[in-house]
């Protein structure tokens, strides 16, 4: 990321480019404008009643002034200020704007806070692998905020939280032939050294002796070994001594195994350790942040491809806990690989645990890309702080039931447990199937929806949007805060 957020309590000087938040075209100051000016930006009023960006250019710079559509939902409403960002974006891009300030007029920080996070999460753009000539100019370097309302610890955290988004894009976006389980785990714990984490990364000889028997059984196919990678964020006035562990699918790719993908349906799998990169970026921003709370992550990690070794459907493996499951569906081996971290978690014993992952085509297929798919196991309230998180950043959650009858589904004539059901509810029954490796409060999060996209449509970009990050640093934010108060 190289947008650097920058602050001025005073600022006199509005002759460079600027951008104005407003509530109404009448918050403008007398005199700004000319009578040609006003009378320009009451005509785009008045002809385009929906429109949001009102640009005003003079000889050396230009100001917009910026309405966002309106809403009595206060999510609804700072959501459509980051869309707004968005859409400033494209101005600046096309402008050639490089350092651009942001100031407001009857508005509060926290909208200003959004816009700048609008800002900054649609200037991303992977251009790893593009030629000079085709690499697109991304040429918005700095933002500095003009407000005296506005703190040095927002201007911080906005910071780092763009900078954990950016960097789960990054690793989502990577190609499969550099990024595989073992480059993943170095990848990892070369940033988390940075920010002073506990990293363990553990080999394909620990694992074995781990007796991980989902995370090796996906590896069978693969000439790259698994990795198991731990970060661990404990601040020294942590105020819970059990962890809250986060565990991520990292199928670094996944081709379906022997029951292989047809068609384009493995045309972006590279995506499918995007669970990975969200906890990973999660907890390394909780360290950079100093929250003060005690966090664990768990990426295990490993492609799943085909050789002559490939688990087929048929086989009984045997996971960490000791259960036996059987294989009915090599596709369905993010859960497999899951459901190993959970049993392994139980040796932390963990006030909480999230999954993050691209699980099931199904949760896709229910909601779309509106929301994220997320099942619950004795965390009602912690679901509950997840929502208002959700609401927040507006990464919302739609709550699937894990009731009972749905593991009449998964169970197996020859094994303790099959990894998949009917095509009925399927994302359901990979949330059971997890559920199964739990004995202590967990939350399911099925990202397949909303993780990448193949459209540039908001500041989510297009290929690896990094969601969750966003959601999962305020759920922690929300955690501190409700523990704290009571």
């Amino acid at each position: 990321m190289n947008i650097q957020l920058k602050q001025y309590y005073t600022y006199q000087d509005f002759s460079s480019n600027c951008a104005f938040l407003l509530s109404s075209l009448e918050d403008i100051p007398e005199n700004w404008l000319s009578s040609d000016e006003a009378y320009y930006l009451q005509r785009i009023k008045t002809n385009s009643p929906d429109e949001i960006i009102f640009p005003i250019n003079r000889a050396n710079y230009s100001w917009f002034f910026i309405l966002p559509q309106p809403d009595e939902n206060i999510a609804k409403y700072l959501e459509n200020i980051r869309l707004a960002g968005y859409r400033l974006n494209k101005y600046t891009r096309k402008q050639g704007i490089k350092e651009l300030n942001i100031s407001l007029f009857h508005s509060s920080s926290h909208n200003l806070y959004a816009l700048a996070e609008g800002i900054i999460l649609s200037d991303y753009s992977f251009q790893k692998y593009r030629n000079k000539k085709n690499k697109v100019n991304k040429l918005l370097e700095s933002v500095y905020i003009l407000s005296e309302d506005f703190t040095e610890k927002q201007i911080q955290e906005l910071q780092i939280i763009t900078e954990a988004v950016y960097f789960c894009r990054d690793l989502v976006n990577e190609i499969p032939s550099k990024l595989n389980a073992e480059t993943l785990a170095e990848v990892l714990k070369q940033k988390a050294e940075e920010v002073s984490m506990r990293v363990e990364v553990m080999n394909k000889e620990k694992i074995e002796s781990l007796r991980m028997g989902g995370l090796l059984g996906v590896n069978k196919g693969s000439s790259i070994p698994p990795t198991f990678t731990v970060l661990e964020w404990k601040h020294p006035q942590a105020i819970n001594r059990q962890p809250i562990v986060f565990i991520g699918k990292g199928i670094t790719f996944d081709s379906g195994g022997m029951n292989i993908k047809t068609g384009t349906y493995m045309e972006n799998m590279k995506s499918d350790m995007a669970g990975a990169a969200t906890v990973a970026s999660v907890v390394i921003a909780a360290a950079r942040l100093s929250l003060p709370i005690y966090v664990l992550a768990f990426i295990p990690a490993t492609d799943n491809r085909i050789n002559s070794d490939a688990i087929v459907p048929g086989e009984i493996i045997t996971m960490y806990n000791e259960t036996t499951v059987e294989v009915v569906n090599t596709d369905a081996e993010g859960r497999l690989i899951l459901a190993d971290a959970l049993s392994y978690a139980s040796k932390f014993d963990p006030l909480l645990t999230i999954t993050a992952a691209t699980l099931t085509g199904a949760a896709a297929r229910a909601i779309g890309k509106f929301g994220i798919v997320v099942m619950q196991s004795k965390a009602k309230a912690q679901l509950e702080w997840l929502k208002k998180s959700g609401e927040e950043v507006y990464e919302r959650l739609v709550e699937f039931p894990l009731w009972e009858e749905y593991f009449d589904l998964i169970k197996s004539d020859i094994a303790d447990i099959k990894n998949s059901g009917p095509a009925e509810a399927g994302a359901i029954t990979a949330g059971k199937f997890l559920e199964y490796f739990t004995s202590y409060p967990f939350i399911h999060l099925d990202i397949a929806g909303t993780s990448y996209t193949e459209k540039h449509e908001d500041y989510r970009g297009i290929g690896a949007t990094g969601t969750g990050v966003r959601l999962l640093i305020s759920f922690l934010q929300n955690f501190i805060q409700n523990t704290q108060n009571q």
